[in-house]
């Protein structure tokens, strides 16, 4: 299967929306980049025209997004690029650029953040009974072993 990943840094231009597609959160929202080039004819920084993508994510990446993104934010997109088709209120056919978003982040070359685990759901049973599970390294840990 041939798909067309993509990875893009832009800002968030709008509020995240979380929805429910049955019982799956969707969160959908918008990213605009807009591409700076150095002229060196003119020694000058020049902005290009903006593109707007659409990202749409799904279960608990879009739960984690509507509760860490704030329209304005820098952000880093990593997901499959899609090109739809539609034709809008004045019956007129148009087409815009929409990720499916596996990886979303801040981007920390433009400030800074901080991270917390999303709690793992407690599902009882055997993995209960033999204890807490034994602790992974974290890259961090690994890099220094």
């Amino acid at each position: 299967m041939n798909e067309s990943l993509i990875t893009l840094h832009g800002w968030l231009g709008s509020d995240v929306t979380l929805r429910s597609a049955g019982d799956v959160p969707v969160a959908s929202f918008r990213v605009a980049c807009t591409p700076r080039r150095f002229n060196r004819r003119t020694e000058n920084w020049s902005d290009g025209a903006t593109q707007w993508y659409t990202v749409n994510v799904w279960r608990q990446l879009a739960e984690n997004c509507a509760s860490s993104l704030h329209r304005g934010d820098p952000i880093v997109v990593h997901g499959r690029l899609d090109l739809r088709v539609w034709v809008n209120a004045e019956n007129v056919e148009v087409s815009g650029f929409e990720i499916e978003a596996t990886h979303i982040g801040h981007d920390l070359a433009r400030g800074t953040s901080r991270f917390t685990r999303t709690p793992r759901p407690d599902h009882g049973g055997a993995a209960d009974a033999a204890g807490p599970a034994p602790a992974q390294d974290t890259p961090q840990q690994e890099a220094a072993a």
